[in-house]
Formats: C-alpha cells, structure tokens, sequence
C-alpha cells in the first residue's frame, strides 16, 4: 500500500518523522493497548550499544617554556565532496530510535523497527540491519519492521527476504 515517496525527503526530515512516528507508537501501545505487564519504550538500542556521542576529556595545557608549539595547515582548494548526502544518511540511521516493548521485569519481548534510507544506504549498513534484525528474532524476540523505501540492488526483494 502505497504511503508516500519518502526517497523524495531529505534525511534529516526522514528521521524527524521517524522519531515523531516512535513516539506516537508507544504512546498509542502504552494507552490500555498492551497487557498491564507490558510496556513501550523509545529505545535507540536493544542489542549492542550504540555510539551517539564522542566523550571527550580536559587536559590542562602546560604554561610558560614546556609549552609545546603548533602549525595549522590550510588547504589551498575546498575540498570537493560527493557521499555528502550518503553520510547524513548513515549518520541518521545510527541515531534512530525503535520501539521496544519490554516485560515488567525489563526482558524485550518484541521490537518494531521502521527502516532509514541510512539502513540501506550501502552494503555495511543493509548488513549491519539485517543481523541486527535476525540476532533478535533467533533471541525469541518478536520483530516487526516496516519498510517505506522500495527495495534497492542491494536488497532487491525488500529487506524482509534480505532478513
């Protein structure tokens, strides 16, 4: 059933309205539509961590003479950039959220995943998407994915025959 043409959306617009869409999801599966003992969650990772945000620490400079001396370089001609629109993308997919609906007792009983155009941006991240979806499945955990992206060469037959 045809939604909309989301090939046609910019990544960053994709993955405001996927956000948008996983909070509506556990909002309506946490309104009395689930058993007392279950509940939803927006949960950026289930399996694996998944590195957000680079830590960074603060070392104090030393002073006076000890003080190590530096050179920037510049480049003379701007770099010229062709996987711009690929990168964004994959850097959304790392990003995004899923809805996880766990067991009072904090177990996953089951998943729903709706797939970025970064999940298939390239052969790693279909890979990375579909072991992702597969390690859960083989843990007993119930995976839902919904796809608005028509299949690509890298999935030809949609990313539910890939998983």
């Amino acid at each position: 059933m045809p939604i909309h043409d989301w090939t046609l959306v910019d990544a960053r617009l994709f993955h405001t309205f996927h956000q948008h869409w996983i909070t509506r999801l556990c909002d309506a599966l946490n309104d009395d539509r689930l058993p007392p003992e279950f509940f939803a969650l927006s949960e950026q990772s289930i399996v694996r961590p998944i590195p957000d945000a680079l830590t960074l620490g603060m070392h104090a400079e030393p002073e006076g003479p000890e003080r190590p001396s530096a050179a920037m370089a510049v480049a003379s001609a701007p770099p010229r950039a062709r996987l711009v629109s690929r990168i964004e993308q994959q850097v959304y997919a790392r990003k995004v959220d899923r809805v996880a609906i766990r067991h009072r007792h904090g177990q996953v009983v089951s998943v729903i995943e709706i797939v970025s155009p970064g999940n298939k941006s390239g052969r790693s991240a279909l890979r990375t998407f579909v072991e992702k979806s597969a390690d859960l499945i083989e843990r007993g955990v119930h995976v839902l994915v919904v796809d608005l992206f028509p299949p690509t060469r890298r999935d030809p037959q949609g990313i539910h025959k890939a998983i």
